[in-house]
């Protein structure tokens, strides 16, 4: 829950997620305009699109990520750079294991969303190691084949989805109304009280 993550916390997954990101592009670019020619390649997330209970501060960071390739593209197109988007939806990895471990260490015993925390981090690893949607996951290989068919290609697209899980949701999050989403997440997720 937002309320229980430690500001420190948030902070280093602002930098290893978003100014991590923004300061590498900023390294590179130089480069790439001197040759006339580049790919930028961000990784974001389903994440970036919707938003799920828990998760707060991660969907931040992606929905951060979000807008920079598409200033990218307009910025450095004429000296021949490419500004490319991937948004991976539940990838079969370790990813869930890290969830409930990190929900875990932060959370305190008198902490009021304890088991809010506890019970998002099983709802969270379910979804990713048995759940209907983790049938509709890929895994880390698909990512890489598809950034690498975006690097490949001479067009690329300015958004890559990877996942049917991706697909699915991100359509559902953009033709349900809000309310209409929160009790689907609510279907999924509990609520605290």
């Amino acid at each position: 829950a937002i309320e229980s993550v430690a500001i420190e916390r948030v902070r280093q997954q602002f930098e290893t997620n978003v100014f991590g990101l923004v300061q590498m592009t900023q390294l590179v670019l130089p480069g790439m305009r001197r040759q006339r020619w580049g790919k930028i390649v961000n990784l974001s997330s389903m994440g970036g699109r919707l938003t799920f209970p828990g998760g707060g501060f991660y969907h931040s960071t992606k929905y951060a990520i979000e807008p920079l390739p598409d200033a990218l593209r307009f910025e450095v197109a004429g000296f021949g750079i490419d500004a490319i988007l991937i948004e991976p939806g539940l990838i079969r990895s370790n990813f869930g294991d890290r969830a409930v471990s990190s929900i875990g260490s932060a959370t305190v015993s008198d902490d009021p969303y304890a088991t809010f925390n506890t019970q998002v981090a099983k709802a969270t690893h379910d979804s990713y190691e048995r759940g209907p949607l983790a049938r509709l996951g890929g895994t880390p290989e698909n990512v890489a084949q598809t950034i690498a068919q975006a690097i490949a290609s001479p067009h690329p697209r300015a958004r890559y989805t990877v996942t049917p899980s991706a697909r699915l949701l991100i359509t559902l999050r953009q033709i349900l109304p809000d309310t209409v989403w929160d009790r689907f997440l609510g279907s999924q997720f509990p609520r605290p009280h």
